[in-house]
């Protein structure tokens, strides 16, 4: 994997690439995201999720082939089959971290990987996870950082501060523009500023010249190398010297773990900002909801099967029961089939220390939902017990699920809606409404939707072992391991 960077970065005007960071599940999110879904897959505004966004919003600066997304490989198969669910796959590459280690190694990985591709490639560094609701004036913004980078500053976007938020970092800007590109200042950075307090923020937003961090970074390839080279020199010598998977493995465990903008971004020279005003926010917590949606009247926002009476400036996300609420004043509350949130706006950011509980319990509602997606259609666990699972199944038309054996459970199917085509063994037979076949274990077996319509079967599962893990896959439309 080495790669020799020259002293001095080349003028150039190479091509785009885009690494889109997906590490992490979005704890604060919590119910909603959980291991299995992890928030940059919800659909927390509008029809699609947050990291199809994010890929869509690129282009067409960036083609989805000159996309990278840097995550884990738990996360890389979750984000595939997320790509494929609506039939229009996306395919964009994917560099694996062994761990997470912070944002500098994960930046410095995926800069190896692309300098190596193409020595004179643009690097743009997204998160995952924003949300930007006007494509063309970040298109516009990145358009000026592209020519920024390309004349070898670091580039990163600031944006202008509409409110003193204390839950952003900030970025103090010189007063001079370096120059102007578009339309877009392109100004020297004086210093990040971590979160402030609320008496700071508001001192920064009467004064001028300070922006929201908004983590989106443009730079040469080469040039992020050197600055890594220069500032985190152990990272990059440990990074140059991978040369196959389980070096990368014993490397990356020995690497700091820290941040791009502690690493580098505070330290390097010729660090530039462009003031930016398309519409963000980082979803860093369920109160960044506030920021994105439209509140009522009463500053509430309400989603789903609720009936409030008399609540103040609370966010209430309901699901397919029914909630009511009364007389709530800056409260969020999260409901979802198997698990419920309820905490003060103020104390938001403690969600993330909920989930750690969960995990310590041993509770699985940190780490699966009870209706899961899959790239044929989804499943709902209506019970479970001592050896025994009740699932929902839905298959999309036209769609079938792998052919697939499971050696520690039979399953007896029942279909309620649609037509089910289901091979057992050598048999494959068509069943319709109220019909039922009986699955063995050991047995070769697959479930089909031949028709137009959903096809939607109630499965039965008994054994000693009804786990997911239970399941050898001998064929694939959607290539899973």
């Amino acid at each position: 994997m080495g790669v020799a960077v020259s002293k001095k970065g080349r003028k150039s005007n190479g091509k785009v690439y885009a690494a889109i960071l997906a590490g992490g599940i979005g704890s604060r999110f919590w119910p909603l995201s959980r291991e299995t879904t992890p928030k940059q897959v919800l659909k927390v505004v509008g029809d699609e999720s947050l990291l199809k966004s994010t890929i869509r919003r690129l282009s067409p600066l960036v083609s989805p082939e000159r996309v990278m997304i840097v995550t884990n490989s738990k996360q890389a198969e979750i984000i595939r089959l997320h790509l494929s669910y609506d039939g229009k796959e996306l395919n964009p590459g994917y560099i694996i971290e062994p761990m997470g280690k912070n944002t500098a190694p994960a930046i410095g990985l995926a800069a190896m990987e692309l300098y190596k591709k193409d020595p004179d490639a643009v690097m743009a560094v997204l998160p995952a996870d924003h949300v930007i609701n006007d494509g063309k004036q970040f298109r516009d913004a990145m358009k000026a950082g592209i020519e920024a980078a390309r004349s070898g500053h670091l580039v990163t976007f600031g944006i202008v501060p509409t409110c003193p938020e204390t839950g952003y970092g900030y970025i103090k800007a010189l007063p001079k523009a370096v120059k102007k590109i578009n339309g877009y200042s392109v100004r020297a950075v004086e210093k990040f500023v971590e979160k402030p307090d609320i008496k700071r923020a508001k001192q920064y937003v009467k004064n001028g010249g300070y922006f929201w961090n908004s983590g989106i970074f443009l730079w040469k390839a080469e040039r992020i190398l050197q600055e890594l080279k220069l500032h985190l020199p152990d990272i990059y010598e440990k990074l140059h010297c991978v040369t196959d998977a389980q070096s990368l493995i014993e490397n990356y465990k020995l690497l700091k773990d820290i941040s791009i903008d502690h690493g580098i971004m505070e330290k390097a020279k010729d660090v530039v900002v462009i003031p930016a005003s398309f519409p963000w926010s980082d979803m860093g917590s369920w109160s960044s909801f506030g920021e994105i949606l439209e509140p009522d009247e009463n500053g509430n926002l309400i989603k789903g099967r609720v009936v409030d009476i008399g609540s103040e400036n609370s966010i209430i996300l309901g699901c397919d029961r029914a909630v009511a609420t009364i007389g709530l004043k800056d409260i969020i509350l999260v409901d979802t089939p198997d698990a419920t949130l309820v905490c003060p706006k103020e104390r938001a950011q403690e969600v993330k220390d909920v989930v750690n509980i969960l995990k310590k319990k041993g509770y699985v509602e940190h780490e699966i939902h009870r209706t899961v997606e899959r790239p044929w259609g989804s499943y709902t666990l209506l019970e479970t017990g001592e050896g025994y699972k009740i699932k929902k199944i839905r298959v999309e038309p036209k769609k079938r699920l792998s052919l697939q054996m499971h050696a520690h459970r039979s399953e007896h199917w029942v279909v309620i809606s649609g037509t089910a085509r289901v091979q057992r063994g050598e048999e494959i037979v068509d069943l319709t409404i109220n019909q039922s076949t009986y699955i063995p274990k050991g047995v070769k077996h697959r479930l089909e939707n031949p028709g137009t319509t959903p096809l939607e079967i109630i499965e039965v599962q008994s054994g000693k072992h009804v786990e997911e893990e239970d399941i050898v896959r001998f064929d694939d439309d959607f290539k899973r391991k």
